[in-house]
């Protein structure tokens, strides 16, 4: 074949260029003896370079063969199931997926994979509602995966197959999910059948690492401000000529927390095991997480203004201790066809102790003692207690609270704190498989799996008085069990719940390929069948009535949708989606609205509840192929019917679940990232509408548009069109990593969201007017901007330092409403206005969850 071809010899100061002909002959004259360099190219194929020594006048002759050239071409795959097998590449998926590595977590110096979706993917943000950053609320499109009960939960969270959404409400504990094992993770958009229950707005994904593809080691030490000190460790590799590999890793963490009285500690080990033998390959996996979470909750926002780091009560401590262990597997039968599996067990033990101000004292007579409440503290042996009083003789009044219990009386009126103690106890397991067959213009992929979980949950409570610090609360000898009253009705608050629930589920997903077409469909059927067992006694009379109940749920939830390649610059996609989310035992166990629950501490009387059923349509186009820059833009409908609320009572905290008509959630988003030069930037907007589209009465004591009158309990009408609370309508995202040498990094990432109406503000129409009603009623928008640099001092040993709010900018992540019984010194004052027709009216106020200040840390990373 023709190609071209030159000659050199400098020596003799020869370069010629020719051509040969279309049989590949040339025959070059002329040439004075010595060593020649001659070199044949042709586009395509790979420049083939010899040398020639010419030494006589004889003829010398070379054949040259040119093979055709590499290229480099980067095809990005996700699997379109919970596990391994149903990988396909991402412009044959008809929505916008994004994905991130553990190259991405160490570049943001992430705390957990909550930390990471909040700075790189984007349409995520966080309501920080618990004030531990281990206990963050995470969003996508105005869907949320929280580790909090009675959060309207909407997103899955698979790890390695192994779904991490709890029995217990499908609540997500991000803590027990190590960041430092996480290999790559996949952020699946839409209400996907295929990730099965409570894939409402999307799934998160997360392969871990192995002993393979990871091997050697790294030791990482941490220091910083507010007593951050951490370790992480990973060691993985293989084992010669036996076909086994190893990985094993390891965090401890520990920190003082920025707010008053809030340390945690994060315990996490995680091991794998993995042999592979020609075309199979099995896995043995197991993680222990023991830690334990300080999250003192909002706070009032007259005193974080005067001092940001103020909390409400305290304690509110949380205790997870979770082994779990997983065995997976997977064969090859031929190149078209492979079958996979997984078999999991967790176990998850959760207790709580919280302190908090019993809100039913703020309307109550506190300071002026009866005859009988006189007459039992002497019998008790007190002593000097003052018989009458105000809020200014008596500014944390308590005697009252005392002799009420001594009399097994109105001590649920009369103390002003609470301390509630929970034990939940889960265990989840269940096996699961998939085929996979693949052909030049089809991939076909059929599963099923069978999920078993059990909760047994606990609660006691005790009455108590809060303490002239503001902050603590002293028991005293009287317990909410029905032994004590509220207006001659027993108060009582124990539970001893034991649920359990069974899903076997069968799904199955077609890709076709035709061209520039790629079509995909898919469905996935539930059954899921739950019982509730009551384990306590009979209840007394005018207690709530038993939680037992049994409750069966089932549904097949299809999608379907195309990919479409016009120009080999863009392509469109398009899909419609259902999935659906069944009632959890405690949803269950809290539905009615004439007792509701001071979650998580109490059940009640359980009328049925209808499961959730949501209806995704996505739009949108991006850049196809590979390109330094990877851009997409689209829009975004999802439509839920009978909706899961935890629609607020009296008390901040107290409700109940129930099912609301329609929500809706829609919007645009936009994408860009890529690499120029020595940068690699990124970024991404969404505009989102969440909104109630049904009218609903709902509670709303601490709204002043209720109707019960300034300061009175009452309810609020919502109507359609009325936003959702805490979703902010607008984020922003945007990173830069600079890189002027091999051995330093630079990052720089910006969070920005707009303001979001306080829960208890559904309506959207709370006015302050600076007596009964304080606060804004919203929380405010907010930018965050975050700073990092890593250096490798040698190849194994790197120094890194993080700066996190950079600007040391104050600001809140969500906002409620909520009764508050202090004036504006912070004075505790019971019955602060003078009684309307008999009742009493209270103040309220708006509690804002802060977000964290400025915080440097940094540390040295050793790699083995």
């Amino acid at each position: 074949m023709q190609a071209a071809g030159k000659i050199d010899n400098t020596r003799a100061g020869v370069h010629r260029d020719f051509q040969t002909d279309a049989q590949g002959h040339y025959a070059l004259t002329g040439l004075a003896y010595g060593q020649y360099r001659l070199e044949l190219s042709k586009e395509g194929f790979s420049t083939q370079v010899v040398s020639v020594d010419l030494e006589s006048t004889g003829p010398i002759s070379r054949t040259i063969t040119l093979t055709p050239a590499g290229t480099h071409t980067r095809v990005d795959v996700v699997s379109v199931t919970p596990g391994a097998g149903g990988d396909l590449p991402i412009n044959s998926i008809p929505r916008p997926v994004q994905t991130a590595t553990s190259d991405d977590i160490e570049r943001v110096a992430a705390l957990d994979l909550a930390d990471l979706l909040n700075k790189r993917m984007n349409g995520v943000f966080v309501n920080e509602n618990q004030g531990n950053p281990f206990q963050p609320d995470v969003n996508y499109r105005g869907y949320t995966a929280s580790p909090l009960l009675g959060t309207p939960q909407g997103l899955s969270v698979y790890v390695d197959g192994v779904r991490q959404n709890q029995p217990f409400g499908d609540v997500v504990s991000w803590d027990l999910i190590p960041k430092i094992a996480i290999d790559e993770l996949t952020l699946m958009p839409g209400s996907d059948p295929l990730y099965g229950l409570n894939t409402l707005g999307g799934a998160v994904t997360i392969q871990t690492k192995d002993g393979l593809t990871r091997p050697g080691g790294s030791l990482a030490v941490t220091g910083g401000r507010f007593g951050r000190r951490q370790g992480e460790a990973e060691y993985g590799g293989t084992i010669r000529n036996s076909g086994l590999s190893y990985y094993f890793a390891g965090n401890l963490f520990r920190e003082d927390g920025w707010r008053q009285f809030s340390p945690s500690e994060v315990r996490q080990t995680f091991g794998k095991l993995t042999w592979r033998h020609q075309k199979t390959t099995i896995g043995l996996q197991g993680g222990y997480a023991g830690n334990w979470l300080t999250g003192n909750g909002t706070q009032d926002f007259r005193f974080l203004a005067k001092d940001y780091s103020s909390v409400n009560t305290i304690p509110d401590i949380t205790w997870n201790h979770s082994p779990s262990i997983a065995l997976t597997a997977r064969h090859d039968f031929t190149n078209s066809l492979t079958f996979s599996g997984v078999g999991y067990f967790r176990y998850i033990r959760a207790d709580t102790t919280n302190g908090d101000i019993n809100e039913d004292s703020f309307d109550e007579s506190l300071y002026n003692l009866s005859a009988g409440d006189i007459a039992a503290l002497t019998a008790a042996g007190y002593t000097g207690f003052p018989t009458t009083g105000n809020a200014t003789t008596q500014p944390f009044p308590y005697w009252r609270c005392i002799a009420q219990a001594l009399q097994f009386s109105e001590a649920a009126e009369k103390c002003t704190g609470v301390i509630t103690n929970t034990w939940t106890k889960q265990n989840n397991f269940g096996v699961s498989g998939l085929a996979a067959w693949r052909h030049t213009h089809n991939q076909l992929t059929i599963g099923a799996a069978l999920d078993h979980s059990s909760i047994t949950f606990q609660q006691a409570g005790q009455f108590a008085y809060l303490n002239p610090d503001r902050l603590t609360v002293t028991p005293i000898n009287a317990y909410l069990d029905g032994s004590t009253n509220a207006n001659g009705i027993p108060v009582d608050t124990r539970v001893y719940l034991h649920g359990s629930t069974n899903t076997p589920s069968i799904y199955a997903a077609d890709t076709l390929s035709l061209g520039k077409w790629n079509f995909t469909f898919s469905g996935r059927y539930n059954h899921s069948s739950i019982t509730n067992i009551d384990r306590l006694p009979p209840a007394v009379a005018g207690a709530r009535a038993s939680l037992d109940g049994k409750y069966t749920y089932q549904r097949f939830n299809p999608a379907a949708g195309f990919t479409f390649t016009p120009l080999p610059q863009a392509s469109l996609y398009f899909s419609y989606s259902e999935s659906s989310r069944a009632p959890s035992t405690t949803e269950l166990g809290c539905s009615n609205p004439n007792d509701p629950c001071n979650l998580p501490n109490a059940l009640v009387s359980d009328p049925p509840l209808e499961q959730v059923v949501t209806r995704t349509v996505e739009a949108g186009v991006r850049n196809s192929g590979e390109k330094k820059l990877r851009w997409s833009a689209g829009y975004f409908w999802g439509q839920n019917f009978n909706d899961l609320l935890f629609v607020a009572s009296q008390q901040t905290g107290f409700g109940y679940f129930t099912n609301f008509g329609k929500t809706r959630r829609q919007g645009v988003e936009a994408n860009l990232s890529g690499r120029i030069s020595q940068f690699t930037l990124g970024g991404g907007y969404t505009f989102l509408q969440a909104t109630y589209q049904s009218p609903q009465t709902v509670d709303g004591g601490s709204n002043s548009l209720s109707d019960g009158g300034s300061g009175m309990d009452g309810n609020i009408t919502i109507q359609p069109g009325d936003r959702i609370p805490l979703i902010p309508q607008h984020s922003i995202k945007g990173y830069v990593n600079y890189d002027p040498t091999p051995k330093l990094d630079v990052d720089l990432d910006f969070v920005a969201v707009s303001s979001s109406y306080a829960r208890g503000n559904e309506n959207n129409q709370d006015k302050p007017d600076g007596v009964y009603y304080l606060g804004p009623g919203y929380s405010p928008g907010y930018g965050v901007l975050n700073f990092g640099a890593r250096y490798r001092f040698h190849r194994h040993l790197e120094g890194f330092l993080r700066i996190n709010n950079l600007t040391n900018h104050k600001y809140y992540t969500a906002a409620q409403l909520g009764p508050t019984p202090y004036d504006n010194n912070g004075n505790f004052i019971a019955r602060p206005f003078p009684a309307v027709n008999g009742d009493f009216p209270i103040r309220t106020s708006t509690f804002f969850a802060p977000g964290a200040p400025i915080n440097v840390f940094g540390g040295l990373k050793f790699i083995f």
